[in-house]
């Protein structure tokens, strides 16, 4: 009966995913752009905007197959991103935009799909699915995540910046600090960030591959993995964008990515949103004590701010390596601190931003381990707590900046007390979840008989 039920569920499941892929594609296409089915469709062909992340959704899907069947899925993937070179080296396209492979991560893929579907029944064929499932959403999920910001900056002409700015008073504003640091530390400092803030996916799929690497023999996934908390964040987290639209201090008090270009020749590039500023003041002055209001901004730069998302991925990863080796652990937490140094030193967010984002993380976790658990009450006070503090964030940030700036020695230590609270009531409960393993009773050495 379970067998029957469990394809139901997948398949079930599957309508949905693709519902809402095809709801955001048809909203991105009503403002003439492409969504995020039309883009991945392209990359089965034309050059992928990013190949190691096809690779990283191949490595997911391949945690259900043998060693051997490994092996044959990326031998078979490389053979056929040799075969697109070759192509285009004799058709003359020059990648200019993309990466010239991933490709063929793609089609095998595709492949193990048609495999489970024609060639496997019951329980192996809802494996593989699984499988396939994983590595789809890693990559679906961003083109997901890039229609989304599209979207926001179509959808939301002003932003709320100068709100969060205020609030922002009230921590010594951390980003004008660490934007400080980053510039002069050059084109060293800048570069060595730049990679870490833009292989988030990447560090993730490390410690989610360690989480699932005894699926292939244990023929099941785990009930509770990374990949789970990072398709919700990035399911739930836009949405937020919407309600409190913030394009950060490069943008919104500074030159945007103009400001990099000048250290760095590998600075992102974008269209200049400089005209669009309030000012240009960051990073060397903080902006001055004014009431806040909302001000109009461009249609292309994304309102991606709050919470900040790459800090509540960061903030996954290093709750997730936890438990993995020492090595883990310590990249876990060199990759959390690494992050929140660049999203502030580049001034795409606010230091309130990155408040917002653990809290949100552990909101998520703390959901999703409790509906493994079937909902007891101290996985239900948690989650109230934790969505609850959210929730006051929001609406502090939104109507009392100017009360946290005018008093930040109350307002910044009470900003942090709040998150720790959130972190303290994680720990301590999830923690009493954990099973308890005693230590092996010890045999009393009996007395020699004389």
């Amino acid at each position: 009966m379970k067998l029957r039920r469990i394809p139901r569920f997948w398949a079930a499941a599957g309508a949905v995913v693709l519902g809402c892929f095809l709801a955001m594609e048809f909203a991105a296409r009503h403002y003439g752009l492409p969504g995020p089915v039309t883009t991945q469709l392209r990359e089965f062909v034309c050059p992928p905007k990013s190949g190691p992340l096809l690779y990283a959704g191949l490595s997911l899907t391949m945690v259900v197959l043998t060693w051997r069947q490994r092996f044959l899925a990326l031998g078979a993937a490389i053979g056929i991103d040799i075969a697109f070179f070759v192509v285009r080296s004799v058709c003359g396209i020059v990648v200019t935009h993309g990466h010239p492979f991933g490709n063929g991560a793609l089609w095998v893929i595709l492949g193990c799909a048609v495999v489970a579907l024609t060639r496997r029944t019951g329980a192996e064929r809802v494996l593989l699915l699984k499988g396939v499932g994983l590595g789809l959403l890693l990559v679906a999920g961003r083109k997901t995540g890039d229609t989304w910001l599209l979207l926001t900056s179509k959808t939301r002409p002003a932003v709320l910046d100068p709100y969060l700015a205020l609030a922002d008073r009230a921590l010594g504003d951390p980003s004008w600090v660490m934007g400080r640091i980053v510039t002069a530390t050059g084109a060293i400092g800048f570069n060595f960030l730049d990679v870490v803030y833009g292989q988030l996916a990447l560090a993730a799929v490390v410690v989610a591959l360690y989480q699932l690497r005894d699926v292939a023999s244990e023929r099941q996934f785990p009930r509770h993995h990374l990949v789970r908390t990072f398709l919700v964040i990035g399911l739930l987290g836009p949405a937020v964008y919407l309600v409190f639209p913030v394009v950060g201090p490069v943008f919104a008090y500074g030159t945007g990515t103009e400001h990099w270009a000048s250290v760095s020749l590998w600075a992102p590039r974008m269209p200049p949103s400089a005209h669009w500023a309030v000012a240009d003041l960051w990073p060397r002055t903080p902006p001055p004590l004014t009431v806040p209001h909302s001000v109009p901004f461009d249609e292309i730069t994304p309102r991606n701010c709050m919470p900040s998302l790459h800090t509540a991925w960061a903030t996954a990863i290093f709750v997730h390596s936890r438990k993995g080796p020492r090595v883990l652990r310590w990249a876990g937490t060199f990759w959390l601190v690494a992050t929140l140094c660049a999203t502030l030193g580049f001034g795409y967010h606010y230091g309130v931003d990155l408040i917002a984002g653990v809290v949100f993380t552990l909101t998520v976790e703390a959901a999703l381990r409790s509906y493994d658990r079937g909902w007891d009450r101290s996985g239900l006070r948690l989650t109230a707590y934790s969505a609850a503090v959210f929730a006051a964030l929001l609406v502090s940030y939104r109507w009392l900046p100017w009360e946290m700036a005018e008093y930040p020695w109350a307002a910044g230590p009470l900003l942090l007390l709040v998150m720790a609270s959130v972190i303290y009531g994680y720990v301590r409960t999830v923690g009493g979840w954990e099973p308890v393993t005693a230590p092996a009773r010890q045999r009393r050495p009996q007395p020699e008989l004389l």
